[in-house]
């Protein structure tokens, strides 16, 4: 083969292998592509849960003696006994709580001393939390059994001019002015109590 026909063929053949290396194709050569999704407006639509909130309330504080008046109420006299009204006053400027029932017993003397048995609880009126506003009003009955229906040698009559009555849950007693009769005696119980009522039960 003649020598100037050798070089041509290797010209040739150098320019093949080099467009074979140009149009060959390596990952790096590949356009990108982006595909976006959208979601069909019929189908599932998801949101994400709400933030949980906190609402809880706090209970307003039991009511202390320290800020009850108590007074007589309405009353009502039935057959050997006196139905009497006792209304709590809240004096303070925040609102409190009474629950369930006083304690009760009718009182004489200077310093003032309870006489014979406290009240006994009246399980007719069932206990409910009773919130009462900057000078708002709840109130109790008691019932007060006439000692004369007693013979005096077991009641052991003696005059009492006060109504000692402790809230629910304190240990101060509230002193309501109150004219009547007591069993001294111990074996005598004269006084029912139902259980904090909201208003002042007029």
């Amino acid at each position: 083969m003649k020598p100037h026909l050798i070089g041509a063929l290797a010209v040739l053949a150098a320019a093949g292998l080099a467009t074979c290396a140009c149009s060959g194709s390596s990952p790096a050569a590949q356009p990108t592509k982006t595909i976006t999704v959208t979601p069909s407006p019929s189908g599932p639509q998801f949101s994400p849960p709400p933030s949980p909130t906190t609402s809880a309330t706090t209970a307003a504080a039991g009511c202390s003696s320290r800020y009850l008046y108590a007074s007589t109420g309405l009353s009502q006299g039935t057959a050997g006994s006196i139905e009497q009204v006792i209304v709590f006053k809240n004096l303070d400027n925040v609102p409190c709580t009474m629950y369930g029932y006083p304690g009760v017993a009718l009182a004489a003397g200077h310093p003032v001393t309870d006489i014979g048995q406290p009240s006994t609880e009246d399980p007719s009126t069932p206990r409910t939390l009773i919130t009462l506003a900057p000078h708002g009003f709840a109130n109790v009955t008691v019932q007060i059994t006439d000692a004369q229906n007693y013979p005096a040698s077991t009641c052991n009559p003696r005059k009492s001019t006060w109504l000692a009555v402790i809230p629910p849950n304190q240990t101060v007693p509230l002193y309501v002015p109150y004219s009547s009769t007591a069993c001294s005696s111990m074996s005598v119980k004269l006084l029912t109590v139902t259980t904090v009522q909201a208003g002042n039960g007029g």
